[in-house]
């Protein structure tokens, strides 16, 4: 045993545990807590201008490296603020540990009104988080760290938060550090994967749904060669894109918000192999025969009853499932003519509407192939998670079902933190960048050089169509007084353009990867038709 502070029992404790980059804001129940991050040099921490900011950069780190994210807020409103993140890292299955301070904990429960003091946050906090704890003693903070990561890497990856008083983080006690423990991830019973492979190998067009866990497992390079053998068509979710590259002949895509042609070719299989999803689609039908593998039993069956349950992790299941169906049967007959037919049709230039699609594929010339686009909850973003092509695994990232406008800049400035050396572009609505604009200080102050491209219709462009298309044109609240976005990104150090159409588009977005400077592209646009 060592004897030191509750402040450095933490910040030693998740050193060792592999933490290197922290993102947070300082307060004062954490000056213990930011005095050992000063103490241990080789943990980064990057302040944020708002705790929402901290949380986001946490999971846009771990969804972009496949490493825990780690946020440290003050308690009370700073965990507050937090929770927009934490709610969408939930949604997304994204391993990230949020670390509150808390009050004095001879004042816990006694509501005097103390500086940050909710009673009780670990109550609001939970439905949030896969596990959350609140440390009672010093020499338990490694105990609790520990446990916290293996919650982390145990099952399926969400966030989780520990909460530590104030006044114990302050105390000098003897202190047993730990090492870190990482579970192998499971592999599906035995019998049941034979099942399972029994069911495909027998099937005469089987499809493939996958979803962002088929990501989180590392299972690309498995599913893609199942996928091959049984002539399988690959349809992901969105937060699964990338898992196959969209340019190859069994991608086929990711389902937009109404009915369309993907719903068919997936309805039309005898069996769908569901991998790591929600299998988020109503559009199947109820009798269909799902072969579901996952790490979280409570998605199995969900929507399907007529499902095998496979659980396990994805890359090792899809592995012996692959070996299995292997010896069962040949290599299946291709389909390439079939699906390149259907590719045509589902992603060609004149499948989306303008000047939306023009705008998706502006950006797609000119991001490199393995660089990192987060989709914004703007009119732009949605019409990308279906034509903007994805080649390379953790390279598109969206807010999942939790639908949060503020989610693309900060997301991006963390998954730029885990990646330095890839372009990053965030997608983002005018309305959507001003929720978190203030970060654009985070990222010249860090060096995070982020490329922002801003949507500017002056409204949020979703709901004042509807507004107009629905209730006979009463408009309220969607319409928006901006910024100037090129002289408001100068204002903060950080370059400002603006480009008129597409083609203008591409040419920002080529040169602003040339230079070592955060940029805002603003691209004025006016009401956009609805996209489906």
């Amino acid at each position: 045993m060592v004897s030191m502070t509750g402040g450095q029992a933490l910040i030693r404790s998740l050193y060792r545990e592999g933490v290197k980059t922290i993102f947070g804001l300082p307060g004062v129940q954490l000056y213990h807590a930011l005095d050992a991050i000063h103490g241990e040099p080789a943990i980064r921490f990057i302040s944020t201008r708002h705790e929402q900011a901290a949380a986001y950069m946490a999971d846009g780190f771990a969804r972009a490296s496949g490493i825990v994210g780690t946020a440290l807020v003050v308690p009370g409103p700073g965990l507050l603020n937090a929770s927009a993140g934490v709610g969408t890292a939930y949604s997304a299955s994204s391993p990230i540990l949020v670390v509150s301070g808390q009050i004095r904990s001879d004042r816990l429960g006694l509501n005097y009104g103390e500086l940050h003091e909710v009673d009780d946050q670990i109550d609001f906090i939970r439905p949030l988080t896969k596990w959350s704890k609140r440390v009672v003693q010093t020499a338990e903070i490694p105990t609790v760290v520990h446990e916290a990561f293996v919650q982390l890497y145990t099952g399926r990856p969400r966030p989780v938060e520990i909460e530590v008083p104030e006044d114990i983080l302050g105390e000098i006690a003897d202190v047993e550090l730990l090492e870190p423990e990482r579970p192998q991830h499971p592999l599906a019973n035995s019998e049941v994967i034979l099942e399972a492979a029994g069911i495909l190998a027998a099937s005469s067009r089987p499809a493939i749904w996958a979803g962002g866990g088929a990501i989180s497992s590392g299972a690309s390079e498995i599913l893609q060669r199942l996928a091959e053998y049984l002539q399988a068509p690959v349809a992901t979710s969105r937060e699964g894109k990338g898992v196959i590259p969209e340019d190859h002949y069994l991608s086929a895509g990711a389902p937009n918000f109404t009915h369309d042609s993907l719903d068919d070719l997936v309805a039309g299989a005898d069996v769908v192999l569901a991998v790591g999803t929600r299998l988020a689609t109503n559009n199947l039908p109820e009798s269909q025969l799902i072969v579901h593998i996952d790490i979280d039993p409570d998605e199995i069956g969900r929507r399907y009853s007529n499902t095998l349950a496979v659980i396990g992790d994805a890359r090792r299941t899809l592995d012996a499932i692959f070996s299995a169906v292997s010896n069962i049967v040949p290599k299946q007959d291709s389909r390439r003519m079939e699906m390149e037919e259907y590719r045509a049709g589902r992603f060609g230039d004149s499948a989306t509407v303008e000047p939306q699609g023009s705008l998706v594929r502006a950006i797609r010339e000119a991001t490199p192939e393995d660089g990192i686009v987060i989709e914004g909850n703007t009119q732009i973003g949605y019409v990308s998670g279906v034509h903007f092509p994805v080649y390379v695994p953790r390279t598109y990232l969206t807010s999942s079902y939790f639908g949060n406008l503020g989610f693309a800049y900060p997301t991006a400035l963390g998954a730029k933190v885990a990646q330095p050396d890839r372009t990053v572009v965030a997608i983002s609505g005018d309305g959507g960048f001003l929720y978190n604009s203030q970060e654009l200080a985070t990222a010249v102050q860090h060096g995070i050089n982020v490329i922002a491209i801003v949507f500017n219709d002056h409204a949020f462009g979703n709901v004042l169509r509807d507004q107009k298309n629905m209730f006979d044109g009463h408009v309220i609240g969607s319409e928006l007084h901006n910024p100037d976005f090129v002289k408001l990104a100068e204002a903060y150090g950080a370059r400002g353009v603006r480009a008129v159409d597409d083609r203008a588009l591409t040419l920002a977005l080529k040169d602003a990867q040339k230079l070592d400077v955060p940029t805002v592209i603003e691209v004025p646009v006016g009401e956009m038709p609805y996209a489906w």
